[in-house]
């Protein structure tokens, strides 16, 4: 599916409220749009189920993606699949090493972005990052970024950044990804992000993705009480925001709040999302330190 770029692009208001984290008004901009062109129409599709599994309604796109649904659309029933059923995560790795292999079409964005989430996810990084290059979709550049601070290379991430603002200094992935690079220098770029976060807040929606993001760069100056205020505010959009979650249990230790305060927040965050990263190695954390206070423990 080839992009569609500029004023004529009729999916533009979708893939903004997509790319800030607004999934469900993508959902609503989706179906107030009355298309002819049958490339447009898969295209609405794709950021629709994808926006559907971002808000973990994970049943829609495996009921709605069948055998003779588009090839372009069988990749997110497979994310999705992938999401909603743990057991079966091995399994949908091993099809997908297969799929990697063989002969791949690089000219379906969606099949390289599923893909790469799902390495990403498996913490494969040097596996999604193969996957990646072969496209210069912006959003597959995007996941590349991502991929490379995730991996601690800044340096890749500075020149995947200047790729994207070659293909398009203006796009809002484009102006994201930016954010993301100067929160991952800290220092004086901190203060470039969050006026990146706000200028998105400002011109679309304070979503709980840009509220996170300006909150980081609030907890990276010890800005602690705007820190606590944009999370209080991502929160109440969405209770189960991981990345709130996260942030809230950090601040809450940042700022001396009491343990219960801490406690409630990373309980939440256990129940919500219970395979985190975070939650994993805090739990390990957790028993590692239980073992060692037994074998220190003093004889009754």
């Amino acid at each position: 599916m080839p992009e569609q770029q500029g004023e004529t692009d009729e999916l533009f208001e979708v893939k903004t409220q997509f790319y800030i984290g607004n999934y469900q008004s993508a959902i609503n901009e989706a179906q107030k749009l009355k298309l002819n062109n049958p490339v447009l129409k898969l295209e609405r599709d794709v950021f629709v189920y994808r926006a559907y599994i971002a808000l973990k309604k994970y049943g829609v796109v495996i009921n709605e993606i069948h055998g003779a649904s588009p090839q372009e659309l069988q990749p997110l029933k497979q994310l999705a699949e992938y999401f909603s059923q743990p057991s079966k995560r091995e399994s949908i790795v091993l099809k997908l090493d297969q799929q990697v292999s063989g002969n791949l079409d690089v000219n379906n964005y969606v099949f390289l972005l599923v893909a790469a989430s799902i390495y990403y996810n498996e913490s494969s990084y040097e596996t999604a990052l193969k996957v990646l290059h072969q496209s210069d979709h912006l959003e597959c550049r995007a996941l590349m970024l991502q991929t490379q601070l995730r991996m601690d290379r800044l340096d890749l991430a500075r020149k995947e950044l200047k790729t994207m603002q070659d293909i398009d200094d203006d796009a809002i992935l484009t102006q994201l990804a930016s954010a993301w690079v100067n929160l991952a220098t800290g220092g004086e770029k901190l203060q470039e992000a969050y006026y990146t976060f706000q200028e998105l807040a400002d011109k679309n929606a304070p979503t709980a993705l840009l509220l996170n993001g300006q909150a980081t760069c609030c907890i990276g100056q010890s800005k602690y009480e705007e820190a606590e205020s944009a999370l209080q505010d991502a929160l109440e959009k969405d209770s189960n925001n991981t990345d709130t979650l996260v942030n809230l249990v950090v601040l809450s230790q940042l700022s001396s709040k009491t343990p219960e305060v801490c406690n409630r927040y990373l309980s939440q965050l256990i129940d919500s999302a219970p395979e985190h990263p975070f939650v994993i190695e805090f739990q390990n954390k957790e028993r590692d330190f239980d073992l060692l206070a037994k074998q220190y423990a003093l004889p009754a």
